[in-house]
């Protein structure tokens, strides 16, 4: 426990450094965007000359308090730790553009703030706002995240265009932030499902600890062909989110068991999204 706590401690840092350095070298010193609460601050701070980490931070409380709500504990102390984080970098990195071309900012930023958030997500939080909004979402549809927050983003883009009178800009933060969804769809697969078959002759002690994910198990007896012997397949419907603590589980309680993981193409059902 204390292990998987720092891993995912280290990488939200990583993560949440990756998001600081696309805002500081690549976004706010062309007035780009970023999507979510970060671009509404960064819009203020353009208009006002505000500090945009400490409006960045002010922003993402209310939402925080929001998820802790709806989402859950661990989820919501990692995407402080990121805000925080964010928030701190963004005032020691100097603001010093490295790309001059601002189409080659806006994709570079894209990107970079992708990877930051999509990690941040993997390890089981966030980089704070619309994200948080996103992930609530997806909790009860069954769509990508990245889009979601793409659609979300719509509104801020139009407001910069509004507000700069410079269209120019809002088009390339809209290719910065749909760049950014693309990466997150890529790297964090919530929405994804697989069908695991978990063949095994230890079923109560699998039952017991597949049962705690508080997913439905249907428990199968079978009989294998060779040896004849009797045994029980289980089989769950996951996320690929969580399938990766899913296998470590397997291997650790049942080492023996053969596993055969199925892409799922739909559900119907209940199926508990979160």
């Amino acid at each position: 426990m204390v292990y998987q706590w720092t891993r995912a401690i280290i990488v939200i840092i990583i993560g949440s450094a990756l998001v600081s350095i696309s805002f500081n070298l690549f976004l706010i010193p062309h007035q780009l965007l970023s999507g979510g609460f970060s671009g509404i601050s960064m819009i203020v701070g353009y208009l006002t000359g505000w500090n945009i980490a400490l409006l960045y931070f002010v922003s993402n409380l209310p939402v925080l308090i929001w998820g802790l709500l709806k989402i859950g504990r661990k989820f919501i102390i990692l995407s402080v730790i990121s805000v925080i984080v964010t928030s701190w970098f963004m005032d020691i990195i100097p603001k010093h553009a490295i790309a001059q071309d601002e189409i080659l900012a806006a994709v570079t930023g894209g990107v970079l703030i992708g990877i930051g958030a999509g990690i941040c997500m993997r390890m089981g939080g966030s980089t704070g706002g619309f994200d948080i909004i996103g992930s609530i979402i997806t909790q009860k549809r069954d769509f990508p995240l990245g889009t979601s927050l793409f659609v979300l983003n719509g509104v801020v883009i139009v407001a910069l265009g509004y507000l700069k009178e410079n269209w120019d800009l809002a088009l390339y933060s809209m290719l910065s932030i749909f760049i950014t969804g693309k990466i997150i769809d890529t790297i964090h697969t919530r929405h994804l499902k697989v069908t695991v078959f978990i063949m095994t002759r230890n079923k109560d002690a699998l039952l017991e600890q597949l049962l705690k994910k508080q997913r439905g198990v249907t428990v199968i007896s079978t009989e294998g062909a060779y040896t004849k012997h009797p045994q029980h397949m289980l089989m769950t419907v996951t996320t690929r989110y969580e399938l990766v603590e899913l296998q470590q589980m397997i291997r650790a309680v049942a080492p023996d068991a053969f596993v055969n993981i199925v892409e799922t193409i739909a559900i119907m059902g209940q199926f508990r999204r979160g």
